[in-house]
């Protein structure tokens, strides 16, 4: 459905439940807040109000001139006039076309301009956000409230505040201009007005119910569209042969929508049948009652005048049924506002702290002391963590899914903060540092490797766009990827697909060591990096991660043993506790956590390889 909810006829007057149930308090402090948009913008917003009001006017001349053109061109058969009033009708009909060209320029102008700051100041909000914001959101509001919403924000300026302005100074001149004429048959025109609206209303009440079932019907062939029609569908269909099934399911529902659009169509139809004889009633009773006068009271009324007032009642028709059917717009166009403006309030949960320290020496020593976290009220993730990292110095976390070394991993570049207790890098509480200082010396390479739609070159660079030929070249030496980059027919510049899709997971895993290698960070962390992947690929990437861990202060959290006896110290966390510490042979011999997780897992693992 577009934005604003109008929906190409009468039926973009109602509002589902949905949107009655969600529709926002109007304050004046909501208002402010919306205007305060158009601030910047004033000056081009007083040239757009004078210009509907001018275009508005000139619009309604010609009904005007007509009479003249009857009265005194024709009936008076005055030629000179006849063609000075034909052309006054022309050239005023031509500048009102030409000034709201003008206006739809500067109208689309200030509406373009209002939403790029929005969507900037959306952009920049939401890559202040911490990752909470992002794990606890669902991605495709995300993306709804950025595009979408604020694309509405657009059509509420170039159509729903236009649509009031322009419809209320038409209205009013419109109706001045008649009483001006005749104020009984003025009288009588407005009388007729709502024969014109309650057919409009019940009309386009029908249409918008059929539009609304339309439109989910719509939804639900896309639905099935994206899941049989995607690469994993497509192979899942295939698989289990139900191919005859899915184009029978498609059938039925896109029959459906063909029926349900057909009567909406077919509903339009009779509205504009209703409107057409409707709409011929007010001019016919002007006529009549316009024929009596002049008749039988021999009044200063004319031709010309009638004729006047029957133009000046058409125009009259379109400008009520929108105001009065305004609120809806109006209600849909705060709701889409109070929807961005329910992102920018949300608070800033990891900030910049207003003094950031920047120390001159970094070593990447990294300290956690009485640490506890959680994500939410309900369960503690972290209890009492308290250890010490040394520069240049090596060490493994391990311990059963769930137990909270992931977390430890996203406190230290605060993706999130602690709760209580401080996680300090290089003796630096990381709440007092720079962020950008603070992550730029933390490099994480993940278990989940996310690569760019672009070359390879590109990917790495986004690490360090300043980086040479040969930095990249060095840095993928390093992660043992150069080999397969130099076999490939266009080397740096070869394409990774979506999400690296061209690639396999050890490719992609190898080419974010890479990545994180040019950012040149002080601590380095591996979270699970060959987890999921198979033996080859996991050989490759650990003969990668064995020297770079020896060049520079590293945490590792791995399931293979190898990784993990090259650390220095070992650390084994259960429920979100450190339960011991040491060396393998010492913590094997203790009969502990891992103990049972040496026989269980790392022992399997290393057996398998």
């Amino acid at each position: 459905m577009p934005p604003g909810g109008r929906l190409g006829g009468p039926g973009g007057h109602y509002m589902t439940e949905e949107e009655k149930a969600a529709q926002p308090k109007i304050t004046s402090k909501l208002l402010k807040r919306v205007f305060s948009y158009l601030t910047p913008y004033w000056k081009q917003f007083i040239l757009v109000l004078v210009c509907i009001a001018a275009s508005s006017i000139f619009n309604l001349m010609p009904s005007i001139l007509t009479g003249k053109i009857i009265d005194e061109g024709l009936i008076g058969r005055n030629m000179r006039l006849l063609i000075f009033f034909i052309v006054a009708s022309f050239a005023v009909t031509l500048a009102a076309n030409l000034i709201g060209v003008v206006e739809s320029y500067i109208n689309t102008w200030i509406a373009q301009h209002i939403t790029y700051d929005m969507r900037n100041h959306m952009f920049r909000h939401l890559q202040s956000m911490s990752q909470r914001f992002f794990t606890t959101n669902n991605q495709g509001d995300i993306i709804t409230r950025m595009t979408s919403d604020i694309d509405g924000v657009e059509s509420v300026i170039t159509n729903t505040f236009k649509s009031i302005l322009s419809n209320s100074i038409t209205l009013i001149f419109a109706l001045a201009a008649m009483f001006q004429k005749n104020w009984m048959l003025a009288l009588l025109g407005i009388a007729v007005i709502p024969l014109f609206v309650l057919p409009t209303r019940k009309a386009g009440k029908t249409r918008w119910t059929l539009t609304r079932e339309s439109q989910e019907c719509n939804d639900e062939v896309n639905g099935i569209l994206n899941e049989t029609l995607s690469v994993s569908g497509q192979l899942l269909v295939k698989l289990f042969g139900k191919e005859q099934q899915e184009y029978e399911r498609y059938e039925k529902v896109n029959n459906k929508m063909i029926q349900l659009n057909i009567k909406e169509r077919m509903a339009g139809r009779w509205f504009f049948m209703i409107l057409s004889t409707v709409t011929n009633i007010g001019p016919m009773l002007l006529y009549l009652a316009g024929g009596i006068v002049i008749m039988k009271y021999d009044s200063s009324l004319t031709v010309g005048d009638i004729t006047v007032l029957v133009a000046l009642l058409g125009k009259t028709y379109m400008p009520v049924n929108s105001l009065l059917n305004i609120q809806v717009d109006w209600m849909r166009s705060m709701a889409l506002f109070s929807r961005v403006f329910e992102y920018f309030d949300m608070p800033v949960e990891i900030a910049n702290p207003k003094h950031p320290v920047f120390p001159s020496k970094v070593t990447g020593q990294v300290e956690f002391s009485h640490v506890n976290f959680s994500y939410d009220e309900d369960r503690q993730i972290l209890k009492n963590i308290s250890f010490k990292l040394e520069s240049g110095r090596s060490m493994a976390i391990v311990g059963p899914s769930g137990s909270g070394k992931s977390t430890i991993i996203n406190l230290i570049p605060r993706l999130y903060d602690v709760k209580s207790g401080v996680v300090r890098f290089d003796d630096i509480d990381v709440r007092r540092l720079d962020l950008d200082f603070l992550r730029k010396n933390v490099g994480v390479v993940s278990q989940e490797t996310y690569l760019f739609n672009g070359t390879i070159r590109d990917n790495l660079r986004y690490a360090n766009a300043d980086a040479t030929e040969e930095e990249l070249i060095e840095a993928c030496k390093k992660a043992n990827i150069y080999d397969f980059i130099q076999n490939q027919e266009k080397g740096l510049d070869t394409m990774v697909g979506n999400r690296g899709l061209k690639l396999s997971g050890g490719e992609k895993q190898r080419i974010s060591i890479a990545r994180v290698l040019l950012k040149d960070p002080k601590l380095l962390i591996f979270d699970e990096a060959t987890s999921a992947l198979d033996s080859i690929s996991e050989s490759k990437i650990q003969e990668a991660i064995d020297p770079i861990i020896k060049e520079r202060t590293s945490i590792l959290i791995a399931h293979r043993l190898s990784t993990i006896l090259a650390a220095d110290e070992i650390f084994v966390l259960k429920d979100g506790q450190i339960v011991e510490h040491g060396q393998h042979q010492e913590l094997v011999a203790a009969g502990g956590v891992y103990t049972e997780l040496y026989e269980t897992q790392f022992k399997r693992v290393e057996t398998k390889n």
